[in-house]
């Protein structure tokens, strides 16, 4: 299981690796030093991965956990937390993928996407 040292101690490498955490969760280190906690599941035949949020280091206080969202950095903690959320949505059935993309529908940043053309901006 991953502690706050052991993630402030991963460096980059030549290409993207993982390092598992528990219940699914894991986090991918990209070259370029990002480091982000992803959930992978399976839903109704298929697999998915949910990408959570970025690590922060500097992140060491526990966020309101009615204030947790995708998309911001956050901590080791507070990931879990949204990860916990998450697993009881594909318990339920819920693909916690297509919640985060109808969230980013509402809020005004989705696209349509024509079949053999290019995204436009909505």
């Amino acid at each position: 299981m991953l502690t706050d040292k052991a993630l402030a101690a991963l460096k980059p490498k030549d290409k993207i690796f993982k390092v598992t955490d528990r219940d699914g969760m894991y986090v991918a280190v990209l070259p370029t030093g990002t480091i982000s906690y992803r959930y992978d599941h399976r839903l109704k035949g298929g697999r998915e991965t949910l990408v959570i949020r970025r690590y922060d280091p500097k992140c060491r206080g526990t966020q309101d956990p009615d204030e947790l969202d995708y998309g911001m950095s956050q901590s080791l903690r507070d990931a879990r937390t949204l990860l916990d959320r998450r697993r009881r949505d594909v318990e339920q059935g819920e693909s916690p993928s297509c919640a985060k993309v109808d969230k980013r529908m509402v809020d005004g940043f989705a696209c349509d996407i024509v079949p053999g053309d290019y995204p436009e901006l909505v």
